[in-house]
């Protein structure tokens, strides 16, 4: 009798071990079984994972580093694009790659657009010559592929306050394919937005050291008008007048660009760190000013300077006034 109740005990004892080890297990992956989240850009991943925190682990399709304007899709981002619950876009036409991707790729997934209910900034006209040519030039790359953002400029997370959007809009999707997280993704959500009022409130303070007449913007490509607008810069000129980084300019943009700059005795030129300086410094060279070519616009970094979303804002907003000092 005495053995058959040890015999007992230990099935019982040994049973909770097991499910010890279970409730273990699944704390360890986060509550995250249930969905697999994707987004296609490191800063988008690195918002969505302070809303999703431990209910779900949120991966990037584009690698740190890679610029979503020349990014060239791989043949496994089709399987993980299959293999998400949820994939989180920036929308605005941002993501021109992701057409051929999302046919090709099974099964079916929520789509969450960071951007929706937000009215984007249409692209600018610019009264360069030859600029008829240069747009339908742009409109297609070598590849035949259309990149002119006719939806209109999509840089919104480059103001944080329009990034309260992005969280608003990601924990509505995170809920609706993950009800029972609903609580945990609007106590995040709330969370992180404090985290954002912060870093506006961070950016202004850091924009006052700059002389207002100091407070003019000259980059490669059109994609700081939101925080501009925020922040209370003036854009001098875009050297090429479009929204991708891949697109180029014609001699005539060229030398307007070194016009405006001479006028309005803008100090610096402003680049992200993935696009090409020489244009820039070859107009550098022609108007004194310096180029600041480091960036970091449309992605994170592994480690620091820009390690997350916040992280990347603070850096740019460093080297920005540190520019215009």
């Amino acid at each position: 009798m005495k053995k058959k109740l040890l015999s007992i005990v230990s099935l019982l004892t040994l049973l909770g071990l097991l499910l010890a080890a279970c409730g273990s297990a699944q704390t360890e992956s986060g509550e995250s079984g249930s969905i697999k989240v994707l987004a296609s850009t490191s800063f988008l991943a690195d918002i969505a994972q302070n809303v999703a925190g431990d209910r779900a682990v949120v991966e990037s399709l584009l690698p740190v580093g890679a610029d979503p304007h020349s990014y060239q899709a791989a043949p496994t981002d089709v399987s993980k694009i299959a293999e998400s619950n949820v994939l989180i876009l920036n929308g605005v036409e941002y993501e021109h790659f992701i057409e051929p991707l999302l046919e090709n790729a099974d099964g079916e997934r929520l789509v969450i657009e960071a951007t929706a209910g937000l009215t984007p900034h249409e692209m600018e006209e610019h009264g360069h010559e030859g600029e008829e040519e240069h747009a339908e030039a742009e409109e297609h790359s070598e590849d035949g592929e259309e990149h002119a953002h006719e939806a209109g400029d999509p840089h919104m997370w480059l103001d944080p306050n329009l990034v309260i959007t992005y969280v608003e809009n990601i924990r509505d999707g995170l809920s609706e394919a993950d009800p029972e997280g609903a609580e945990t993704y609007k106590a995040n959500a709330d969370a992180y937005i404090a985290q954002l009022n912060e870093l506006d409130v961070f950016i202004k303070e850091q924009v006052e050291s700059i002389p207002a007449e100091r407070r003019l913007l000259v980059t490669n490509h059109e994609a700081m008008g939101y925080f501009a607008e925020r922040y209370g810069f003036e854009v001098v000129d875009t050297i090429i007048p479009s929204l991708s980084s891949e697109a180029s300019a014609s001699a005539q943009e060229v030398a307007a660009a070194i016009e405006a700059i001479k006028a309005s005795g803008a100090p610096a030129i402003f680049l992200g760190e993935v696009e090409n300086a020489d244009l820039a410094n070859q107009i550098a060279s022609e108007t004194g000013v310096k180029v600041v070519d480091s960036l970091y616009l449309e992605t994170l970094t592994d480690g620091g300077p820009a390690a997350t979303y916040i992280e990347m804002m603070k850096y740019n907003v460093t080297q920005i006034v540190e520019g215009l000092k």
